[in-house]
């Protein structure tokens, strides 16, 4: 028998997360280019996006989002493409997410995203932005999340959207 009581403490939710799968006119991609703030050597490549705020619907983060981190208010937002959980160790914590991805377009092309609103966090660990096409994302040696990006942007730039959300492998860092 044990002198001490069961925890009681909650479960850390899992974080639900907008991402935005940027095209431009010339059907290259935004990512960011992100590091871990206590080792700027382990780095990687993402798409914008991050968590809900209050009740906004996952679109609405979406688009918030990718003003807040990259300053680009005239996209049209598209279809959920793919839908993945993630779990990965980041500042000291692990964070859980269930992460939903939304094609969106701009019109044109050139564009210079410069972030506009970062967290503090994001401010310590964001590197930069950067336009891939699928030719330079598929010969990328870098780190990119999902890890299956450059596939799944060559068969959407082939196939076009899907008619429902691929559900993706979970993907545990």
């Amino acid at each position: 028998m044990t002198d001490h009581a069961p925890s009681t403490a909650p479960e850390p939710a899992v974080r639900q997360v907008a991402r935005v799968v940027l095209l431009d006119p010339d059907d290259r991609i935004l990512l960011m280019h992100g590091y871990e703030p206590d080792d700027p050597a382990d780095t990687w490549w993402f798409t914008p996006g991050g968590g809900l705020e209050g009740d906004e619907t996952r679109a609405e983060a979406a688009l918030r989002e990718l003003a807040e981190e990259t300053g680009i208010t005239d996209a049209e937002l598209g279809p959920v493409l793919w839908q993945r959980y993630c779990s990965f160790p980041f500042d000291g914590r692990r964070w859980d997410q269930d992460e939903w991805y939304y094609l969106a377009r701009i019109r044109r092309t050139g564009t210079d995203p410069r972030p506009q609103a970062l967290t503090e966090l994001e401010t310590r660990s964001l590197a930069g932005l950067r336009w891939w096409t699928s030719a330079e994302l598929s010969a990328a040696r870098e780190t990119v999340y999902p890890t299956r990006l450059a596939e799944l942007l060559r068969t959407l730039l082939d196939e076009g959207p899907p008619s429902a959300p691929v559900v993706l492998a979970p993907e545990i860092v």
